[in-house]
């Protein structure tokens, strides 16, 4: 059996300072909770997504380094060579590979981002997937859940790159474990798991919008909607 090949601990060395130039250099991003993130061991940054650059800002600010679970679809040309010299996590068909390589990552007592969503939208954390879940389940890491704000704005597509200088808030939660009963087995200890997952998250984003004049979008991020003026 193919050992699964982890990524190289070098990459976030560099790529964390290009992301955290872009958070407080070319955007205003206000950052909260670092605290929150334990210095060390393995963890679960779980956040929201609302758009393009969500990403880039999340690796910039998580005060360790982190490997984030990335779609196939961004590692493409200029993007995606940076991704992949950055060490980020390229998921691929089922996403078995990733998820392994992320378990990998846990293992080695680092940080593994994801965003459940699955896919950029209007932020809410309504629904989501079980891939976070089920590295928690495996790995027995806490969870950090964080909310993204200000990335895209209503009428704005998920790929706007915003303009400089926009207000960005970036909130990391109290880290949580899983609460799961030895009873449950299987699927059903799956289901549980992304359950109080997606509880915490929702938790996360309503609570950081309670204390921000920031909203998040209120549409899905339609391609073929006009972008509003910045505000």
């Amino acid at each position: 059996m193919t050992a699964t090949r982890l990524p190289s601990p070098w990459g976030p060395r560099w790529s964390r300072w290009v992301g955290r130039a872009l958070a407080r250099g070319l955007w205003n991003t206000d950052v909260r909770g670092r605290e929150n993130v334990p210095d060390s061991g393995p963890v679960i940054v779980v956040a929201n997504h609302v758009g393009l650059v969500d990403g880039p800002i999340l690796h910039g600010v998580v005060p360790r380094g982190s490997y984030f679970l990335i779609g196939t679809h961004m590692f493409k040309g200029v993007l995606g060579a940076l991704l992949r010299g950055a060490q980020q996590i390229e998921v691929t068909g089922s996403g078995r590979e990733a998820l392994a390589q992320g378990l990998g990552v846990l293992k080695r007592g680092d940080v593994v981002g994801v965003f459940p969503e699955g896919t950029r939208g209007a932020g809410r954390a309504d629904a989501v997937h079980g891939g976070a879940a089920w590295l928690a389940v495996q790995s027995g890491a806490p969870i950090v859940p964080t909310a993204i704000v200000g990335t895209r704005l209503t009428g704005e597509t998920v790929s706007v790159w915003p303009p400089p200088r926009r207000k960005f808030v970036v909130e990391f939660g109290e880290p949580i474990s899983l609460d799961l009963s030895p009873d449950l087995k299987g699927r059903a200890r799956q289901e549980a798991a992304q359950a109080q997952l997606a509880e915490a998250l929702r938790g996360r984003v309503e609570s950081t919008l309670a204390t921000t004049d920031l909203r998040l979008p209120d549409d899905d991020g339609d391609r073929t909607h006009k972008p509003k003026e910045d505000r």
